[in-house]
């Protein structure tokens, strides 16, 4: 159908730029991802791996979504049903959802429900749960299950309801438009894109059928939880890669993921194929009391926001976001971001960057221009202690090994019947 690699690449982009989702609901997760309503399955970060493989934040967001579910008690029951081999996991990716850190996701957690208004495809993230002692970070006891059940009993309901009050639900390209001109980069800052979406929902909110409690709870939750974008943020970036992967051509990157032991990418002229390898450890600015030897290797599907071409790769939109990940400055922040345009091939004109002259964010990760140049995308995150039940002990970058890319290459090679 394509002459060659760059014309398949052309219609990978084209329809990347075509998509526009909207957030049109926040459901149970069992009413739009199948594989949930199919006893005891849980949705994971990163590329297929099994329990006894899991890092120590994986492994504590499995106990944490177990006791949720009422599939055990406890800790202790917990951790011996997982290593009983009667849960099912699997990959987010292969649900057309995603999820932050270990990603786990379970049939009774409220997801976001992100449509592309232009090709039709979903997809899902579930909800940030904000600061302090969260599952993500594999914290799984006390309050973390207080807030998971708040969160399905009263979070969940009340934007759903909001949502159902406005006609074809939010358009995120242009919300998201406007909050990089306000110096958000969609992974480590979305303090902008979080008040711009409270705004849109708030009267929503509170003309609605919730409880005056509930409306309450629900907007002061919002309110001081400047991460809560970063969910649909996430979703997003995998409902437009999702829609240019269905070109199934190209040498476009359409998914980059981690689980904590492998690092893993899609490519769009490969399918669903992983290409993994270990995983790195972030490095950058850690909180007090801990340091390098307590962070988990990488781990989390948030790295969509750089398959796209922001979060990392557009670090100048997000300046001040270079200290809290210990990168330096605005200086260090431009470098960054010129050096990622060597391996996209193109720009986002609907995301443009004031502070970049207006250039629109990368767009079009190509694993040729990776092995090629030998850069690899830089991603922001931030980093679990190593350890099940701690949680956040700091943010920083990473890089993915380059030998998924070149992995990719070989592989591409022999599709297109290139032999070295």
């Amino acid at each position: 159908m394509y002459e060659n690699l760059n014309q398949a690449n052309a219609a990978v982009i084209a329809e990347i730029k075509k998509a526009r989702p909207r957030l049109v609901d926040v459901k149970p997760a069992e009413a739009c991802i199948p594989a949930l309503s199919d006893g005891m399955t849980l949705l994971h970060a990163g590329p297929p791996i099994a329990w006894p493989d899991m890092t120590g934040p994986m492994q504590g967001a499995v106990l944490g979504a177990s006791m949720f579910e009422k599939w055990a008690a406890n800790p202790a029951e917990a951790e011996a049903l997982a290593a009983s081999g009667k849960i099912r996991f699997l990959p987010c990716h292969d649900n057309s959802a995603v999820g932050p850190m270990g990603g786990i996701t379970s049939r009774h957690m409220p997801v976001l429900v992100v449509r592309n208004a232009e090709q039709g495809n979903f997809a899902y993230c579930n909800l940030n749960e904000g600061i302090g002692k969260v599952m993500r970070f594999g914290a799984y006891e006390g309050e973390v299950q207080t807030r998971h059940a708040w969160m399905r009993d009263v979070l969940g309901p009340t934007l759903s309801d909001a949502l159902a009050r406005i006609p074809d639900g939010i358009d995120l390209t242009a919300l998201m438009a406007q909050a990089i001109t306000m110096g958000d980069e969609f992974h480590q800052r979305n303090i902008a894109a979080s008040a711009l979406l409270l705004k849109a929902l708030a009267a929503e909110i509170a003309g609605g059928k919730s409880s005056a409690a509930a409306q309450q709870e629900s907007l002061r939750f919002l309110g001081r939880t400047d991460q809560f974008f970063l969910n649909v943020a996430m979703a997003y970036g995998k409902c437009v890669m999702d829609a240019g992967a269905r070109i199934k051509a190209g040498s476009i990157v359409t998914a980059m993921t981690r689980n904590g032991r492998d690092f893993g990418i899609r490519v769009s002229g490969l399918g669903a194929r992983w290409f993994t390898a270990p995983v790195n450890t972030p490095s950058g600015l850690f909180f007090t009391g801990y340091t390098q030897a307590d962070a988990s290797p990488d781990i989390g599907d948030s790295a969509i926001t750089e398959t796209l071409g922001i979060g990392g790769a557009a670090m100048i939109a997000a300046p001040g976001v270079t200290r809290f990940v210990g990168a330096g400055g605005f200086a260090e922040a431009l470098e960054i971001s010129e050096e990622m345009r060597e391996i996209y091939i193109d720009t986002n004109p609907m995301f443009q960057i004031p502070t970049w002259d207006f250039q629109g964010a990368c767009l079009g990760l190509d694993v040729r221009r990776v092995v090629e140049t030998g850069i690899t995308p830089v991603i922001n995150t931030g980093i679990a202690h190593r350890k099940a039940g701690i949680g956040q002990v700091g943010a920083g970058t990473v890089h993915p090994p380059i030998s998924c890319f070149e992995q990719a290459l070989e592989a591409l090679a022999i599709e297109n019947g290139i032999h070295a």
